[in-house]
């Protein structure tokens, strides 16, 4: 039977509940334990889908073809287990089926409430499909005492009482800041939050206390007497260089230890990290480095491109090399002489985004990367700009576009109105919904024999995860070849160009899906391990 396992946060947000619920998931495992992960976030948005990376970061997609939080990258980079749709829910996605049931008659007349209808149908949700797990950690998104928060609180109140004894332990993440004029690290902050989260009856068993400098014995004490926890129960959580440095520092601190020991589980099984200190020692000393340029239109926030960054370190664990990040916001290039910014790097990548912004500036990050023999990596939208590119620039058709910016002379990229899903036919239409009508999870593709993309996969059958609406239009596909830009992958049908290549250069791919997603620290992409790998042949050429 499933322990539960509930994460939440106070003070402020952004203080690391994604990171916390990831490195305990990874560390329960470590001791072989089965566990699953599952993010609630309170706001009304049916999913992250429509929302902007500016405002909420990435949007992550799983196999299944969910927009889910950002979060669930975290949990499968850590555990290396695939996440679903239903390890991410909204308030609403719970509000948008209640009030269907509502509309069918099948609550039979009664009064439809928070309590109890609300509450039930999450705590539904958190309790579903568990049989096959021991730990089940649920990380509750924003912090105590938001209004929007609170039927997740009171539904997670409620299952401390539904479960058997010892079936749900409470893990609050505060913040315990340094105020230099005292001179001193302040536990009142954590106490008021932890006040408001026994306000709503929820009492912590384990406070996770974030710090940048170690948290004396005394103030530990008085954290343990105020808030009503156990003294070795207050683990300090210190800045550390690497998220993956989490797990292991989290074990030295006691995390692990002490929610087995609140379960009653004691003695628990040793714990086995030595491949978290092997990736931690791989970052840690490098053999070399690499700089890749990131030219993106979401630069300002970094959450936006979370999968990447994580997949091009992951590239360099690979090949024992510390990668860094030259960010660009693609806008710049239309302005100005790209060769100034990207003389000087490596690599280059184009990463995927949405609408007309910063379209021609990454078109001439392509262009500058394909004249100069820099490696190139175009994902999603970075491989349609590189394909729109060559056709200006190689094939002579100057009236390129995309019928996403408009009405271009010449529709080399796309919308997509209908596709193979397996045996399905799946169709949208250019005037419906913007949420969750994308080409959205796994999908199978076909790579040409001998093609290097192949030869990378080291097989000629792939799956991928996909989130976008625009294709390449393949009716382009001979006159492009015939300049050497070769599409090296194609959908199972023949019908969606999948990966193209540029023949005759030294590193040159693009491709229609999100390899990011699917990359892990154990586990690295094999495209961003090759392309970190070019960059590095590179970095010795120049």
């Amino acid at each position: 039977m499933a322990r539960y396992i509930f994460i939440t946060g106070g003070v402020v947000s952004s203080l690391g509940k994604g990171i916390a619920a990831a490195a305990l998931g990874a560390l329960l495992q470590a001791r072989g334990y089965r566990v699953r992960l599952r993010k609630l976030d309170p706001y009304l948005n049916v999913d992250p889908g429509t929302m902007s990376p500016t405002q909420h970061g990435e949007v992550f997609v799983t196999d299944d073809g969910a927009e889910t939080d950002l979060d669930l990258g975290h949990y499968e980079r850590f555990t290396g287990r695939s996440a679903n749709r239903m390890d991410n829910i909204t308030t609403g996605r719970i509000y948008q089926e209640l009030i269907a049931k509502e509309r069918r008659g099948d609550f039979l007349g009664a009064t439809v409430q928070v309590i109890p209808h609300v509450t039930d149908a999450i705590k539904a949700f958190v309790l579903d499909g568990n049989e096959e797990f021991d730990f089940v950690i649920c990380e509750i998104g924003g912090t105590a005492g938001d209004i929007e928060a609170m039927p997740f609180m009171e539904a997670i109140r409620q299952l401390g009482n539904d479960l058997p004894r010892n079936g749900a332990v409470y893990v609050h993440l505060t913040l315990m800041p340094y105020i230099p004029s005292a001179g001193e690290l302040k536990t009142k902050p954590t106490q008021h939050s932890v006040k408001e989260l026994r306000g709503i009856g929820i009492q912590p068993d384990i406070l996770l206390v974030r710090a940048d400098r170690p948290i004396p014995r005394e103030e530990r004490r008085k954290l343990s007497l105020f808030c009503n926890v156990r003294e070795t129960a207050v683990i300090q959580a210190l800045d550390v260089s690497t998220i993956y440095e989490v797990p292991t520092a989290y074990h030295k601190e006691g995390l692990d230890t002490e929610v087995l020991a609140a379960f009653g589980i004691d003695p628990a099984p040793k714990p086995q990290l030595a491949r978290w200190t092997q990736v931690v020692d791989g970052i840690r000393n490098p053999e070399g480095e690499v700089t890749i340029a990131v030219v993106g239109k979401y630069t300002g926030l970094k959450d936006a491109y979370k999968s990447l960054i994580e997949a091009l370190q992951h590239g360099g664990i690979a090949n024992r090399v510390r990668v860094n990040l030259d960010w660009i916001e693609s806008e710049v290039f239309e302005n100005e002489d790209p060769a100034p910014y990207l003389e000087r790097v490596n690599g280059i990548l184009v990463p995927g985004g949405f609408g007309e912004r910063g379209s021609e500036g990454k078109i001439l990050a392509a262009k500058f990367a394909r004249e100069r023999d820099v490696p190139y990596f175009g994902i999603c939208f970075g491989m349609q700009m590189a394909v729109i590119e060559a056709a200006r620039s190689l094939a002579g058709i100057k009236g390129a576009g995309s019928t996403e910016f408009g009405h271009p002379e010449e529709a080399v990229v796309g919308l997509m109105t209908e596709w193979l899903r397996g045996n399905e036919l799946e169709q949208r239409a250019k005037e419906g919904d913007l949420g969750g009508t994308m080409r959205l999870g796994a999908y199978k593709a076909n790579l040409a024999p001998g093609s290097r993309i192949a030869e990378i996969y080291g097989s000629t059958e792939i799956e991928e995860r996909h989130r976008h609406r625009y294709e390449v239009n393949r009716a382009y596909r001979a006159p492009l070849e015939a300049c050497g830009l070769r599409f090296a992958g194609m959908s199972p049908d023949g019908l969606l160009p999948e990966t193209v290549e540029l023949e005759n250069h030294p590193w040159f791919i693009g491709v229609q899906y999100h390899p990011e997603l699917k990359s892990r620290p154990f586990d690295p992409h094999p495209l961003f391990a090759s392309f970190i790998a070019a960059a590095l042949e590179r970095s010795r050429l120049v």
